[in-house]
Formats: C-alpha cells, structure tokens, sequence
C-alpha cells in the first residue's frame, strides 16, 4: 500500500487487545492471527455497523461473502496487551463484490500502523458458490455506509 494515498473514510471502527492466544513464542501477534482479526473485524461491521446478521446472512439465507484477493502489508509488531484500533473503510461497491481498506493501529496513535489490508469480498450463493448480486437489504446498507464515509 502506498503512503501517498490520501486517507479513507472510515466507516467502521473498534478497539481490540492482543491477547496471549495471539502471539508466537517470541512474545509477538503470530501473523495468521492478524487474519482471524481481520474476519472478526469484517463480521461485526456487518453485525453492528451495517445491521445485517452475518450469521443469518450465511446460515438460512446461504449469502457468502467470501475473500477474493486480499493483500497485506505488515509494518510493525504488536506485544500481548498492546491495545488495537481496527478500522475498515468501504472503498468501492460494485454489483456483487467491495474492496475494503483495514487497519490495525495502536490505540494512542493512528499513525502507529501495525498492520494494513487491501480485502476483495465477493456475495456468493452458498448453494451454487457463484457470484450474485447483494440482497437488496445488504445492498441498500452498504450505500448507506458508503455514502457516510464520503460525507
């Protein structure tokens, strides 16, 4: 990712602390752990910042939202207790798919970057396991969240 960039608008945001269970033996967050935050992260922006059940979207609504590409750039460690700001901003929103732009932070510093994603969901027929367009409903909550990051 390029510092260059101009900054997102973030739509999305929660604190969370590295646990033990996250770190490797040399005291630091185990970089598979920095994915399984990542999905965290993702799940509760559908839960709690777009209100939609992600459970229900993928249970018996059989809607997936799977990882299509997903590039990583990790910048500094984090150390169990280590607070960290995770923020998500919606960068495109096509017919079925969005890019996502996350971030993981120390609390204290947004310029304290640990760890940057560049994340590509697609909305899926968990039956079919191809490519369709979003519900209207989820569809409908992901402009409202677009056009508040642009606000």
């Amino acid at each position: 990712m390029n510092d260059s960039q101009a900054s997102p608008s973030w739509c999305f945001e929660r604190l969370q602390t590295v646990r033990f269970g996250h770190c490797d033996p040399a005291g630091i967050v185990f970089y598979p752990r920095y994915f399984e935050m990542l999905n965290e992260l993702v799940e509760d922006w559908f839960n709690q910042g777009l209100g939609i059940d992600f459970g229900q979207l993928h249970g018996p609504r059989r809607v997936g939202m799977p990882t299509v590409s997903l590039h990583t750039d990790f910048r500094r460690v984090s150390r169990i207790g280590d607070p960290l700001r995770q923020r998500l901003a919606l960068l495109k929103l096509g017919r079925s798919s969005l890019s996502l732009q996350l971030e993981f932070c120390g609390a204290a510093d947004n310029s304290d970057v640990r760890v940057q994603f560049r994340q590509v969901l697609v909305c899926t027929c968990l039956d079919t396991h191809r490519a369709q367009a979003f519900p209207n409903d989820l569809r409908a909550a992901l402009e409202r969240a677009a056009g508040a990051a642009a606000v």
